[in-house]
């Protein structure tokens, strides 16, 4: 029989009615993962189990504190994160402490979720060019844009330019409604989000419209070079030979760059092949080059997101 625990988990930082959520109902999603008896009184939650599972309670506890202390809420879907993580063994020891965190927002603060993500931020610290290779879900964007602000507010770099292939118009944009930006607009959307969850509305427009932060096309990359910049290029599976080549080509003195993609989703035409699946194999061996590969283990989206990825995989191997 597996050995019990009793452990009693102080709350502080925070109002306890925010952590257990309307009508308890963080707790309940607690409740409904663990065979644990958890009581809260006052200030204090009551853990009661197996060793193991109080432990696994213990650590999600912690980091639902710590995500409503920087966050300011937390719901059930939160929780269901958290809990999935935990689960899965992906949370990060809570000793790292602010150590892990990317970016401090406004509402929430930015840290790698999982093994993976921390792998990544890691290497993008001691490389001059990271490629994330991985599904949908797993943060290669939004964390690539974090890491960006983060080193643009350390006045690490002057300048961050974000760019994704529009590679639903073929890059050529010209038989799309509106002017220039108008067309481009709706290939760049996700990169807008990610920018307007990190900044303050004010600051992000005088930004971009001082060029201090781009969100260009790729097409729109060629003949520059960017010196003293943060450049991310998103979407890289969509990208053909050259065009990977031509981005490359253009990082400058104290330059960094950070190219994201999924292999999976290449939306180029049959007979082109992709740039990023093509640099795999010219660039592995360049010093300053590290290439990161997530995998499902590190979707922290809704937790249907991993099953649905699994899903696709496993139709694909039939």
């Amino acid at each position: 029989m597996a050995p019990e625990k009793e452990l009693e988990i102080p709350i502080v930082g925070v109002d306890p009615l925010l952590l257990l959520g309307i009508n308890d109902a963080n707790l309940k999603v607690l409740m409904h993962h663990f065979n644990t008896s958890i009581i809260m009184r006052g200030t204090t939650v009551y853990v009661k189990g197996e060793a193991t599972e109080v432990k696994q309670v213990e650590n999600v506890l912690t980091e639902m504190v710590y995500t409503l202390e920087k966050k300011g809420s937390l719901d059930v879907q939160d929780v269901e994160t958290l809990v999935n993580l935990e689960k899965s063994g992906q949370i990060q020891p809570r000793e790292e402490g602010l150590d892990s965190v990317i970016l401090f927002t406004k509402s929430d603060v930015i840290k790698p979720r999982t093994q993976g993500q921390q792998r990544y931020w890691k290497h993008t610290g001691e490389n001059d060019i990271v490629f994330a290779i991985g599904p949908a879900g797993t943060g290669k964007t939004y964390l690539a844009v974090a890491i960006a602000v983060a080193a643009f507010k350390n006045r690490e770099v002057a300048k961050i330019v974000l760019c994704r292939p529009a590679v639903e118009a073929g890059e050529s944009l010209g038989f799309l409604p509106g002017d220039l930006k108008e067309k481009v607009d709706p290939y760049l959307t996700p990169l807008y989000d990610a920018l307007y969850e990190m900044l303050p509305a004010e600051k992000l427009r005088t930004f971009m419209e001082q060029k201090i932060i781009e969100i260009v096309p790729l097409a729109y990359m060629r003949g520059r070079t960017l010196n003293n910049s943060f450049v991310i290029l998103d979407e890289a599976q969509n990208t053909t030979t050259l065009q990977m080549k031509m981005f490359l080509t253009r990082l400058g003195v104290n330059s960094r760059a950070i190219i994201t993609g999924d292999i999976t989703q290449i939306d180029l035409p049959e007979h082109q092949e992709s740039g990023l699946i093509q640099c795999q194999e010219i660039l592995t061996d360049v010093d300053g080059i590290k290439f990161v590969y997530l995998t499902p283990r590190d979707v922290v989206r809704h937790r249907l997101v991993k099953d649905i990825i699994r899903a696709y995989e496993n139709h694909a191997s039939d």
